[in-house]
C-alpha cells in the first residue's frame, strides 16, 4: 500500500466478531483465559490491548519499522527509549532540543549517572570530537524545537554506528508523512503522538518505533515492565487522527509556507526559522532528507521582550498555548513555556532567546492567519 492508503487501513482490522470497519475501543483491563495457559492473545491491557495494537501496527507501518509501542505521553516515549541504555552511559544530544528532553536527560543524569553532552549537530566534527568510550547513544532532533535547525540524519547515524552507539531520532515535528529516519539508518524513532499524528489537540500520547525485531521485542518488554502503555480510548483517538494525516499535513505546510514568507518580509521580524525558505541554511539538506517542510515556523522579533510580549498577547486566531500539531494555530514563547525548564545557560547558548516566538500553523484560511499576525506585529 502507498503511504496515504496505509494511514487509513494499516492495523485497523481487529473486529473478527462483527467485522466493523472502524477499530473498536476495547475498554477493558482484563481478558478471560480460554483455559489455564491459553488466551486469545490478550490477558491484561497494560501488556497488550487490541485497540492499542491497531495503533502500534499503524505507526510501525507508516515509519517502516519492525514494531512500535504506544505509550501515555511523548515524554514516556523518551523515557522508555532511555531504558535501552545503562547507568553511566554517555549520550550526545542536539543542543537545541525540546526543553522536556533536556529535563529528562538531566533527571537521568542525576538518578543513574548518565553523562550527557549537548552539541551543535550541524557541525559533524564537533559531534565526533565528543565521542567517548562509553558513548552509547546519539540523540537526533530534526527539525529542532524551536529553531528548526536541520541536521544530517544519515551522517550522524553513521557516526553513532561506527562507534557502536544507537541512533535515536525524534520525528514529532514532521511525522512519518514528511520524514522517514529509518531510511537513513536510525535505530529508534520517538514521537509525541499528541502532535501531528493525532492532530486534534484532544489526547496526550507517545510512540516508540524500532527498526529491528530485536529492538521491537525489547520495547515490548520495557513498556510492559515500566507500565507506561497508552489507554485504549486514547489509542483509538490517535488511530482516528492518523486517518487524516496526509490532507492535514498538506494544509499545514501550505499555510506555514505562506506565513513564513509573510514574516520574512515584515520589518518587525529580525529572522525567520523555516526550512522551506531558500534562505534557511538547512534548506538543501531538508530537501534531500524530507518530503516536505512541515507546519512549524519560528521567528525572532526585531525589538525587546516587551515588543515580544505585545505580539504574543495580540493575536486573535493564534492561541497563546504550548503544544503543536493540532488543526488550530498556536503561538508560543519557548523561553518561558516549552523550554522554561531547560538549563538557562544551555538554552541561551543554543540561541533560544527571549525574542524567539514559535508558531504551530494550523489549517485555517492562510489569509486569516497572515492578517492576524500582521495586526499583532504593528
Amino acid at each position: 500500500m502507498r503511504f496515504q492508503t496505509k494511514t487509513v487501513h494499516a492495523g485497523v482490522d481487529k473486529d473478527t466478531a462483527y467485522n466493523s470497519v472502524v477499530t473498536p475501543i476495547y475498554q477493558t483491563s482484563t481478558f478471560r483465559f480460554e483455559e489455564v495457559g491459553k488466551t486469545k492473545g490478550y490477558d491484561y491491557t497494560r501488556t497488550l490491548n487490541p485497540t492499542r495494537k491497531a495503533l502500534e501496527e499503524s505507526i510501525a507501518a507508516l515509519e517502516g519499522g519492525a514494531g512500535a509501542k504506544a505509550v501515555s505521553t511523548g515524554m514516556a516515549a523518551s523515557m522508555t527509549a532511555l531504558h535501552f541504555l545503562h547507568a553511566g552511559d554517555h549520550i550526545i544530544c542536539t543542543n537545541d532540543c525540546y526543553g522536556g528532553t533536556e529535563r529528562i536527560l538531566r533527571t537521568y543524569a542525576e538518578l543513574f549517572n548518565f553523562q550527557v553532552t549537548y552539541v551543535n549537530m550541524t557541525d559533524l566534527q564537533a559531534v565526533r570530537a565528543e565521542l567517548r568510550p562509553n558513548t552509547k547513544a546519539v540523540w537526533i532532533e530534526t527539525p529542532s524545537n524551536p529553531l528548526l535547525n536541520i541536521v544530517d540524519i544519515e551522517a550522524l547515524t553513521k557516526i553513532a554506528h561506527e562507534h557502536g552507539a544507537l541512533a535515536f531520532a525524534d520525528n514529532t515535528f514532521l511525522s512519518p508523512y514528511n520524514q522517514h529516519p529509518f531510511e537513513f539508518g536510525v535505530d529508534i524513532i520517538i514521537h509525541s503522538t499528541t502532535k501531528y499524528l493525532n492532530g486534534h489537540s484532544d489526547v496526550v500520547g507517545g510512540a516508540i518505533v524500532a527498526k529491528t525485531q530485536e529492538h521491537a521485542d525489547r520495547l515490548q518488554y520495557l513498556v510492559n515492565a515500566i507500565g507506561v502503555s497508552q489507554a485504549p480510548f486514547d489509542s483509538w483517538l490517535v488511530l482516528r487522527g492518523i486517518k487524516t494525516l496526509v490532507p492535514r499535513m498538506k494544509a499545514h505546510e501550505e499555510n506555514a509556507r505562506a506565513v513564513a514568507e509573510f514574516l520574512n518580509e515584515n520589518k518587525s521580524v529580525r529572522r525567520v526559522f523555516y526550512p522551506g525558505l531558500p534562505s534557511h541554511p538547512g534548506h538543501e539538506l531538508a530537501k534531500r532528507q524530507q518530503t516536505g517542510f512541515g507546519g512549524m515556523v519560528s521567528f525572532e522579533v526585531e525589538g525587546n521582550i516587551e515588543k515580544t510580549k505585545k505580539i504574543l498577547g495580540s493575536t486573535k486566531i493564534f492561541a497563546l498555548a504550548e503544544s503543536l500539531g493540532g488543526i488550530e494555530s498556536l503561538i508560543c514563547h519557548p523561553a518561558t513555556m516549552t523550554h522554561g525548564s531547560m538549563n538557562p545557560e544551555l538554552r541561551e547558548k543554543a540561541g533560544i532567546n527571549e525574542r524567539i516566538i514559535r508558531l504551530s500553523v494550523g489549517i485555517e484560511d492562510k489569509n486569516d492567519l497572515i492578517e492576524d499576525l500582521e495586526q499583532a506585529l504593528l
